[in-house]
């Protein structure tokens, strides 16, 4: 398992390694920087030691020495400034660059994720994963750039100026910082593993969050409240636990370095001071060692730090990683065509489909529809009328068989292209926070105002739209908040209505609408299906007895087709559910 967790650490640093490695000459210049402010930084103890050697006793101290040396380090110290400041915004740059293109990377491929995907997992989870943890490795990635180059650099810098000091001495501290090195490489692999379950942990209460308030209305409705509570609390629980581990680890590390750091300073003090005594050594060149043992150490503390908290930023990475990894929509072939003129023929041969391997749903399906025709399906719960429409407009795939449109095989043709020749009002209305008009021309934003307020007057959303405090312009909240559950729906009918696409799909248009109101919409959808193509999937037998075929169907198969009355008369399973519905 260590093995396996090292593994996919390594992969993460890679691929992380590679987004920095588009702004390489930023990197450069930040390195370059980096190398200006260690070179000034410790050259300035050489400076102060020089100036305690001027001070050679009581009343023989060289002031004009010291004046010059004081001069120099005035101007070093400016460099360093200048020097830290630029590095500081270049690092900055590159962080959040990088932040953004892994950020734009996971949710334009979340764009293009198939709907098992989102089906299966938990929207609060991909949302943790796009937002809270790129949040985490920016910052973790900040930190790396700000302190890892410098501490580095002081490191290997402060070494090269102890050599040129005292060759012995240096060799006394090169000795002890193996320990130093042990104890962060053994506290950061338990960091790792802890960081990773919070950041897990952390998606999977986001995720309950979100779907909490999100039904709330359900969740008080069925009085769930307490059992809510007693999950939240049982995942904060865990996540306080790996929080706390993560955090304890990460903290230890830094007084254990500093030990290790502390013994370094004062083996430096130690053998300098009998160095001094001899005369092997000046008191400002002790000085000097002194000061550099100290700056020597000080990017260990720092670094441990950084690897703690890089520890975090490549298990937040990693999670982002994999949603980006998932296998997309199979891609379109090279030669797709563009589906243009079409006709409104559907045809569907010997289809097969399920959502889970072992458990068949859709089997040897086949269906000829003709241009124009409207094409209503019934049937109880779970018999497959909505998986039929998902794979109408090919959110997913036949396992085998054919759905031609004009033809052609969808699957030899653009997905944009298909889905664009088809009108759908679902059910499940949604809308975007924004104006009623933006929301009535998604699908076509260079509409004009005629042509919107007409699409709203076709669907009777007209008269309730001028009601709203600002008309069409009124800004509704995210997916309609603001309105009824029925006015929601007419606004996704208006959209439809815009566009008017050679083919509709109805999925229970009307299934949140009142009655009255419901008879105008039949209406309107009589007048827009008029020449199209029309799927109709329906609960209500009332809603489509003008139906020029009607689909039954029963565990994934067509068991009866024909019209309202000649399948009444047939006396089988569509007169039993229509007897159901209006029998007394």
């Amino acid at each position: 398992m260590a093995k396996i967790e090292l593994g996919k650490h390594k992969s993460t640093l890679k691929r992380i390694l590679d987004y920095i490695g588009v702004y390489k000459w930023f990197v450069l210049l930040s390195l370059l920087l980096a190398a200006v402010t260690v070179a000034t930084t410790l050259y300035a103890p050489i400076l102060v030691g020089n100036g305690v050697d001027l001070i050679l006793g009581p009343g023989d101290v060289d002031f004009v020495g010291l004046k010059n040396i004081l001069k120099h380090i005035v101007v070093v110290i400016v460099i360093t400034a200048l020097a830290q400041w630029l590095m500081n915004h270049i690092n900055n740059q590159i962080t959040y660059r990088v932040v953004k293109d892994i950020r734009t990377k996971a949710f334009n491929h979340l764009e293009i994720l198939p709907l098992k995907y989102l089906d299966s997992h938990q929207s609060g989870d991909i949302i943790s994963r796009i937002i809270a943890d790129i949040d985490q490795f920016s910052e973790g990635l900040l930190m790396g750039f700000t302190q890892l180059f410098t501490g580095v650099l002081t490191i290997l810098g402060t070494l090269g100026f102890m050599l040129v000091v005292n060759p012995l001495i240096t060799v006394v501290v090169v000795l002890v910082t193996p320990l130093s090195l042990f104890v962060a490489s053994f506290i950061a692999k338990k960091t790792f593993i802890m960081f990773k379950l919070q950041s897990q942990t952390r998606g999977e209460l986001t995720s309950l969050v979100d779907e909490m308030i999100g039904n709330e209305k359900v969740v008080q409705a069925f009085g769930y409240e307490e059992k809510a509570q007693e999950k939240f609390e049982e995942i904060n629980e865990r996540l306080r636990k790996y929080s706390l581990r993560a955090i304890f680890f990460s903290s230890i590390t830094n007084p254990s370095t500093r030990f290790v750091n502390s013994m370094v300073y004062a083996s430096v003090g130690v053998v300098g001071a009998f160095a001094a005594v001899r005369g092997i050594l000046s008191v400002g060149q002790l000085s000097i060692f002194l000061s550099y043992a100290n700056q020597y150490t000080k990017p260990f503390n720092e670094i441990s730090g950084v690897v703690t908290e890089l520890q975090n930023a490549l298990a937040c990475a990693a999670r982002v990683f994999e949603l980006i990894d998932e296998p997309p929509f199979p891609a379109e072939d090279a030669d797709a065509v563009v589906l243009e003129d079409v006709d409104g023929s559907v045809n569907l041969e010997n289809v097969a489909f399920s959502y889970l391997p072992d458990v068949p749903l859709i089997e040897d399906l086949n269906l000829d529809v003709k241009p124009g025709q409207r094409i209503a399906i019934v049937g109880p719960t779970g018999c497959g009328k909505t998986t039929i429409i998902n794979l109408l407009m090919r959110f997913y795939d036949v396992k085998a068989g054919s759905i031609q449109v004009s033809g052609t095989d969808i699957r030899h043709m653009t997905r944009k292209s298909l889905r664009t020749n088809y009108g759908m009002v679902l059910q499940e209305t949604w809308l975007k926070a924004g104006t009623i008009r933006e929301n009535i021309a998604y699908g076509k934003p260079d509409a004009t105002e005629e042509e919107i307020i007409h699409a709203a007057r076709e669907a009777h959303a007209h008269s309730f739209i001028k009601r709203m405090p600002q008309g069409y312009d009124t800004v509704i909240t995210e997916d309609g908040g603001n309105l009824s559950q029925g006015q929601k729906q007419l606004l996704c009918i208006a959209r439809v209505m815009l566009c008017l696409p050679p083919m509709l799909i109805l999925d229970e248009a009307t299934s949140s609408i009142d009655t009255r109101t419901e008879l105008k919409i039949q209406q309107a959808f009589a007048s827009m299906m008029q020449g199209r193509t029309s799927f109709i999937v329906a609960h209500r037998l009332s809603t489509i007895k003008e139906a020029d075929v009607i689909l039954v169907m029963k565990d994934g198969h067509i068991v009866e087709q024909g019209t309202h009355e000649g399948l009444l008369e047939k006396n089988g399973f569509y007169a039993e559910i229509y007897r159901a519905q209006f029998s007394c």
